[in-house]
């Protein structure tokens, strides 16, 4: 399954605006973000572990337990972002 991943704030100045990911149906949104970390050291400094993030999938916010659908769309966001 292909799924759209987009980022804001200090991710978005890291890695741009987003990217296409394919994942195996049955991933959740956190074995989306082990996978982008996995991409590059870029990824992994901007999305790793050890950083405080929030998470939406179709623009609801949740834990990273949400199993992803085909065409969902996966944003990244620092938990306080700017206006």
């Amino acid at each position: 399954m292909n799924v759209q991943v987009r980022y804001f704030a200090s991710i978005r100045e890291a890695l741009g605006s987003g990217e296409q990911v394919e994942l195996p149906d049955g991933s959740t949104a956190a074995a989306l973000r082990e996978r982008l970390i996995a991409r590059s050291p870029e990824h992994a400094a901007a999305l790793g572990t050890n950083r405080a993030l929030r998470c939406a999938v179709d623009q609801t916010l949740n834990d990273g337990s949400a199993v992803l659908r085909d065409g969902a769309e996966v944003a990244f966001f620092p938990p306080v972002t700017g206006g």
